[in-house]
């Protein structure tokens, strides 16, 4: 498997807005290059609908798709892999089954990181790191937590929740590989470069 992208995208309709594809070619020309199509609410047909538009997006702007959790419809579209919420399926069954797939993982303490590990997955996300308006309701789990799971697991770990464009430093200081999110990449006025 090639090296995976530091810029880690995920998709919510509510928050992208009506142009859904618009702003998410927004956020590809910003020079993401991984993408997760996250939209639970969606049925199989309408989440496939929109996975062959995604798809086609992320070809053009040579950036990797990724499913939520459901590796049929990754298969069926030809994206490249799948991302595992925590209560969801081993990350061992979709390897066994698509091997060539890349397998992210939702993890959100060492535990599920290192368990995330030896079922195969090849990264994780774990948060969130700090307060996120997406999940208000969540604990932030820390720059010394991320640090210590970051040191810990062999696999990449992205630090996801409440990550801003001034806070992408301080996450790499503490061993995060890269940076997941939704709202960071639809910030209009910043990106990479800021």
């Amino acid at each position: 498997m090639k090296e995976l992208p530091r810029l880690y995208a995920i998709t919510d309709r509510r928050k992208y807005g009506e142009d859904f594809l618009g702003t998410l070619e927004k956020v590809l020309k910003k020079g993401v290059k991984m993408v997760q199509l996250r939209e639970k609410d969606l049925k199989g047909r309408e989440l496939y609908d929109l996975a062959l538009k995604v798809r086609d997006l992320t070809k053009k702007y040579d950036a990797l798709l990724l499913i939520n959790e459901r590796f049929d419809i990754a298969k069926a579209v030809e994206a490249d892999g799948v991302h595992l919420p925590e209560r969801s399926f081993p990350p061992s069954v979709v390897k066994r089954l698509f091997p060539d797939m890349i397998v992210g993982f939702s993890a959100h303490s060492l535990e599920g990181a290192l368990y995330a590990e030896r079922e195969g997955a090849d990264f994780i996300t774990f948060g969130p790191v700090f307060k996120t308006s997406s999940h208000p309701e969540a604990k932030p789990v820390g720059l010394m937590k991320l640090k210590e799971v970051a040191s810990k697991v062999g696999l990449p770990v992205y630090a996801l929740g409440g990550v801003t464009w001034e806070k992408i430093k301080v996450c790499y200081k503490n061993n995060a590989y890269g940076v997941a999110g939704i709202t960071i990449f639809i910030d209009e006025d910043k990106g990479p470069d800021t």
